[in-house]
């Protein structure tokens, strides 16, 4: 019998959204709006999960993990995935999955970390979630123990002015350690889904995050004059990857100065951890992330760098909007979208006949279907379990 972790956990983001909904469970069909558009597309969203989760079954190496051993992100997203499944309900947890977690948890170091080779952040911040998705009790341990880690990464550089703009951010770790917003973003997520493990009253007290410090790092990702104590930003509201730093041409401004750009994924990213910094829809920073959300929606690409991290664009798009509690986009020219029927049936179409997924664009490894499938069903299940009620 799945503990109500589990159920806490598929509504994920939206629990965020009210404090109270913490342990609710996801609703069931018949309290969900069953009308058009959402009958026909959760069913068919319930097939492509499956078949999506079964095309994973089907690529897990036969020792438990998926596509690379050296990179234990790729079996916590699977893992994730088949955790969230609609229909898994309260069955027995597949042998398979079984088999995956023991292998994630001989991942762990003594440091708390799970890691390999490197990207000691991002292994251990997926590998969170998917401890954290299991409702087990015997992994509470190791993913406190995660947790303290991945808090531990969060940089300070209050006696380094060369590097303050770092400061309050979570990197990759390792040589290329300083702070970016994807790091940042993912790092929070598990933080903050496995608050209610560190708030047990059975276990001793845990770190915590320095919250005021981390909105220090996330404002400087902004490009917005009013919160952002850095130069050379623009004023539109959207997101970098980190303060200086833009993955696409900066804008040429009028007077011969140049400004960051941002792009659609990570203005998603500073949006979600905004939420769960418990900043309100009227704070000026989620006012004009959201403003430049909606001016700029699309699901034909990732805004700003085209094809380029499709996938990832897509799940953090839904967790964001659902934290939001946005239910339809008001674009640039005032047409109203409802954005789970549009990225659902984006999504749904691009299934391959084998239940996979996959982007041309090999940017972010997101050629490779194991990772992008764990993506799209994710994305999906976000979809499902957050379908408004009547």
């Amino acid at each position: 019998m799945k503990s109500i972790i589990i159920s806490s956990f598929i509504a994920l983001v939206s629990l965020y959204v009210s404090s109270s909904n913490l342990h609710a469970k996801t609703p069931a069909p018949s309290t969900v709006n069953t009308k058009a558009p959402y009958l026909s597309l959760r069913l068919e969203m319930e097939n492509a999960i499956k078949t999506g989760n079964l095309f994973l079954k089907n690529a897990q190496n036969e020792q438990g993990f998926w596509k690379d051993e050296t990179i234990p992100a790729y079996t916590a997203l699977a893992l994730t995935a088949a955790m969230r499944a609609p229909d898994l309900g309260s069955t027995a947890t597949p042998e398979h999955i079984k088999t995956a977690y023991n292998w994630l948890l001989s991942t762990q170091q003594d440091t708390g970390a799970f890691f390999v080779k490197g990207l000691a952040t991002y292994n251990t911040a997926t590998s969170i979630m998917a401890l954290a998705a299991s409702g087990d009790p015997t992994h509470k341990s190791p993913l406190l123990k995660a947790r303290a880690f991945l808090i531990g990464q969060q940089a300070d550089y209050s006696d380094n002015k060369e590097m303050d703009q770092f400061n309050g951010g979570i990197g990759y770790g390792g040589s290329y350690s300083h702070s970016d917003m994807s790091n940042t973003y993912l790092s929070i997520e598990a933080i903050k889904i496995s608050e209610v493990y560190a708030k047990d009253s059975n276990v001793e007290k845990q770190p915590e995050l320095d919250w005021d410090s981390a909105l220090l790092f996330i404002s400087r990702c902004q490009n917005l004059e009013e919160t952002n104590d850095q130069p050379g930003i623009s004023n539109d509201g959207s997101m970098v990857y980190f303060p200086g730093n833009s993955k696409v041409d900066n804008i040429k401004n009028p007077d011969g100065t140049t400004s960051l750009r941002g792009y659609g994924s990570i203005s998603y990213a500073g949006l979600l951890s905004m939420i769960y910094a418990d900043l309100q829809k009227d704070d000026p920073r989620v006012a004009a992330v959201t403003n430049w959300l909606n001016h700029n929606f699309t699901i034909k690409e990732n805004p700003g760098l085209g094809q380029q991290g499709l996938y990832y664009y897509f799940n953090v798009m839904a967790k964001a909007l659902t934290a939001a509690n946005i239910n339809t986009i008001t674009t640039k020219d005032g047409k109203k979208v409802d954005w789970r029927n549009e990225l659902a049936k984006t999504l749904l179409t691009a299934q391959r006949e084998d239940g996979s997924w996959v982007n041309k664009n090999s940017r972010w490894w997101e050629n490779q279907p194991e990772l992008v499938t764990c993506y799209a069903v994710l994305t999906l299940e976000q979809i499902h379990a957050s379908i408004p009620k009547n």
